[in-house]
């Protein structure tokens, strides 16, 4: 069993914000496998279904982004998995164009007060993750004014081709095809999720 966690705040003021790119691409994940998150329990409103015959739980914690920890120490002790092994976490990154992927297996919260929780309570680094750039802050602009704002028309068609790439990744990952998700998918992305690498 695996748990796929995204991350953001609840509440209608908080949808579609940058912070809460991590609940829109559990709500493709959802839609494209025929999993209805509705049910909540641990602090979170999950989902159960299987995917690439694996069975899932699509999670979004409810206990606001600071504390995801909370949730998902919860829902993996109840559960019983390996939280190394069997949690994806997916969230934004700030330091990334908006779009791009990153896939990895382990690592610091890289200032995502989210993650910190989530290290915090596991005590330790070590889980799957897929971070979704939403651009980096305008010098101008606060930190939690800016991942807290709402996306351009265009940047939205940017996450929602990068949430469709996100739920592939996540069958490879689920088919523990993780080296060959983040060979694929690792990549910087331009709009509509087309690769603006060069092959060399």
């Amino acid at each position: 069993m695996y748990i796929i966690a995204g991350l953001g705040n609840p509440g209608k003021q908080y949808e579609n914000t940058r912070h809460n790119t991590g609940f829109s691409v559990i709500d493709v994940i959802a839609e494209r496998n025929g999993i209805a998150v509705l049910e909540k329990k641990h602090k979170a409103v999950i989902g159960k279904g299987y995917i690439e015959g694996q069975k899932v739980i699509l999670a979004k914690p409810q206990t606001y982004m600071n504390l995801s920890g909370e949730s998902l120490r919860e829902l993996s002790t109840y559960y019983k998995i390996d939280e190394k092994k069997e949690l994806i976490v997916i969230y934004d990154d700030v330091s990334m164009d908006v779009g791009q992927l990153r896939i990895r297996k382990k690592g610091s919260a890289g200032g995502h007060n989210g993650i910190k929780n989530i290290i915090s309570h596991f005590g330790h680094d070590i889980f799957l993750r897929i971070k979704i750039g939403v651009g980096e802050k305008p010098k101008e602009y606060d930190l939690a004014d800016y991942v807290l704002g709402h996306f351009t028309a265009k940047e939205e068609k940017e996450i929602a081709a990068s949430a469709i790439l996100a739920e592939e990744a996540v069958r490879l990952m689920l088919r523990g095809e993780t080296d060959a998700a983040m060979n694929a998918y690792n990549k910087k992305r331009g709009i509509a999720g087309e690769s603006t690498e060069k092959t060399l």
